[in-house]
């Protein structure tokens, strides 16, 4: 057995940008920028609504890199993630829960809207994102993990 394969891969030069393993030749900018060249009608629906800290002062941005996933909207002040869901993702759910689980592992909170809410009722949708960053706002922060550097025993 090749004992390289047991081996997690090593970091990308230049830190942990929050660029999981998927993205081993380098930073993901150009496949970024072509998802938001090429976003979808309903993730450009709710832009409107959110760039420019239009909904309550919150900054979002848009397709950014986060556990090795390309999460659709990031509000990082409040460690939010917001995913859009069509009907394609009907048949993937087990995929969508590995995602939001790795994305949540990296202390971001997920919450997914269907392409129909927004169609249907974007103030809730709107609402339900502003609620998210205020219980976001008021929990304290994770503790970090224990990094065995400067600790006694």
């Amino acid at each position: 057995m090749d004992n390289d394969a047991l081996l997690p891969p090593l970091p990308l030069a230049g830190g942990d940008r929050g660029v999981g393993s998927r993205f081993r030749l380098g930073r993901p900018t150009a496949r970024a920028r072509d998802l938001r060249n090429n976003a979808t009608l309903h993730e450009q629906m709710l832009w409107q609504q959110l760039k420019g800290g239009r909904l309550n002062g919150l900054k979002f941005s848009r397709q950014i890199p986060i556990a090795g996933y390309f999460a659709d909207f990031v509000c990082r002040s409040c460690k939010l993630v917001l995913e859009l869901d069509g009907s394609q993702h009907a048949d993937a759910a087990m995929h969508d829960e590995a995602r939001t689980r790795a994305i949540e592992a990296a202390g971001y909170r997920v919450i997914r809207f269907w392409n129909n809410d927004l169609n249907e009722n974007m103030d809730g949708v709107l609402e339900n994102i502003v609620n998210a960053a205020m219980v976001a706002d008021r929990e304290p922060a994770p503790a970090p993990p224990a990094s065995g550097r400067g600790e006694t025993k």
